[in-house]
């Protein structure tokens, strides 16, 4: 095999990893998302623009006001799972520009000036950096399960501003009983690679 990961390690963030739909009510402390965020930082973005913002959902009164916005299938797990995570794009994202990114701070005005560049920019980035999170989620040796069946203006309105929109909802914590549910077929290789 070309791949220097262990193996343990590709099944842990890859092959045996599924999206959860149950968990177990151990807690999901703050030293481990504090864990999983200074292992995920460190993937890439365009420009160093780094626009995903997490808003952690903890407190039972914050559940409460998110699981009016779930999807229906998506509430009971919402409401069982110990941590809740909205993942969002900042749409303003450039104002950091000139820290996060000094070879070039003068990117700010010369490539993000305006709001619809930003805002595809930041949606991108951020999808991008949301699939870091999950594998970090995974690194952690946690199941993450991640959803975007949600009124995603609804969840802008309760949690968010109209700086930031909402990428996807993750339940966080240890799979439960009948957690998983039966892996889906993948693409080969000769259906998504092309060599032109």
């Amino acid at each position: 095999m070309s791949l220097v990961l262990d193996p343990a390690a590709q099944d842990l963030l890859f092959r045996e990893a599924r999206t959860a739909n149950t968990f177990t009510d151990e807690p999901v402390t703050e030293e481990q998302v504090q864990a999983i965020h200074d292992l995920v930082k460190y993937g890439p973005t365009a420009f160093n623009q780094t626009p995903l913002r997490v808003t952690l959902v903890r407190s039972p009164e914050a559940r409460e006001r998110l699981l009016q916005h779930m999807a229906e299938g998506n509430r009971a797990k919402t409401a069982a799972a110990p941590l809740v995570a909205i993942l969002s794009a900042d749409n303003e994202f450039h104002e950091e520009l000139p820290a996060l990114f000094p070879a070039f701070p003068q990117a700010k005005d010369v490539f993000f000036a305006e709001r619809p560049v930003r805002e595809g920019s930041a949606a991108m980035n951020a999808a991008l950096q949301a699939g870091y999170f999950i594998v970090g989620v995974r690194a952690a040796g946690l199941a993450a399960g991640p959803m975007t069946g949600f009124d995603f203006e609804g969840v802008r309105k309760e949690f968010l501003d109209d700086d930031h929109t909402p990428l996807m909802v993750v339940n966080i914590g240890r799979p439960g009983p009948d957690a998983w549910y039966p892996r889906s077929p993948r693409l080969a290789y000769e259906d998504v690679v092309t060599t032109v």
